[in-house]
């Protein structure tokens, strides 16, 4: 039988946050210490599948010493450290990031953002309406519908369509400043791109500017109500990998599928058929 070295185990440091002190292995991120900790660090940028890109600075916090703030999404942990994650300062920004993306784009479909807005007392009308980008949803597929007044470039959807994924490197982030947005290879229609239509940019956004079709067509006719849907995990049937799927159904119809971020088989990504190969459960023939 081979040998399989173990690599050696690692070490850990000591650090305080908010006046705690703890130890966490080397390598640990600020952010996964606090939520050791017990300690709720916003985040809209971050996902536990995905490399942590530190762009919407939600998540920032205080280390002492330190001149500016620090991503805690992306900081590893140093031993000594000494952090404040809601101090004066700390929350200022906080409060200013989220008046700034609530005052440019649409985050009311956010699940957290509401929670957030009041937390740090935001006040996103301050910079008018006229910061806000409005366009209308791009609706060019059966599948999903794009509506970038909801996007807030938080590269999510880039990561997951790089090497994080799919690896088809369809999207990135083109243009400087206010007009950067995010864009196919050549500024392409998304039919004319690389995109396979795996979903896994759906799976991963954090603001509802990508969004099942099925999910957008209930919305526009009042009738999507997530209090009255259930869950049902499954497995895939298409094919002998075993992806775990979660289906969400309302009114006995499945209306979106997704996967656990913690399944180690798909860590929360799709193929195009397990995320959206489901229509042919509900052609039933009538009774």
């Amino acid at each position: 039988m081979t040998a399989i070295p173990v690599g050696p185990p690692r070490r850990l440091v000591e650090l305080t946050i908010d006046g705690q002190t703890t130890r966490v292995p080397e390598g640990t991120t600020v952010l996964e210490a606090c939520r050791s900790l017990g300690i709720d660090t916003p985040t809209l940028c971050y996902l536990e599948n995905l490399t942590p890109v530190n762009v919407c600075r939600v998540c920032v916090v205080e280390v002492e010493g330190a001149r500016v703030l620090a991503p805690a999404c992306s900081r590893k942990a140093e031993a000594g450290m000494v952090i404040q994650t809601d101090s004066e300062r700390v929350r200022l920004s906080r409060k200013l990031v989220l008046e700034l993306l609530a005052s440019s784009v649409d985050v009311s479909l956010a699940p957290a953002s509401p929670g957030y807005l009041e937390r740090y007392q935001a006040d996103p009308d301050r910079f008018g309406d006229a910061a806000t980008v409005a366009q209308p949803p791009k609706i060019d597929n059966d599948l999903y519908v794009r509506d970038y007044s909801r996007c807030i470039l938080c590269y999510k959807c880039v990561e997951a369509c790089g090497v994080d994924a799919q690896n088809t490197f369809a999207i990135a982030v083109a243009g400087r400043g206010f007009d950067a947005h995010i864009s196919t290879e050549f500024d392409v229609p998304l039919t004319e791109s690389a995109c396979v239509y795996c979903g896994n940019c759906i799976g991963v956004c954090p603001t509802g500017a990508l969004m099942f079709r099925s999910e957008h067509d209930m919305r526009e006719h009042g009738t999507w109500d997530e209090t009255q849907q259930t869950t049902v995990d499954t497995i895939c049937p298409y094919c002998g990998v075993g992806c775990t799927l979660e289906l969400h159904v309302q009114d006995n119809e499945i209306v979106n599928v997704t996967s656990p971020l913690d399944h180690s088989v798909t860590s929360g990504h799709l193929c195009i058929k397990g995320r959206f190969g489901w229509q042919f459960v509900q052609n039933r023939p009538s009774p």
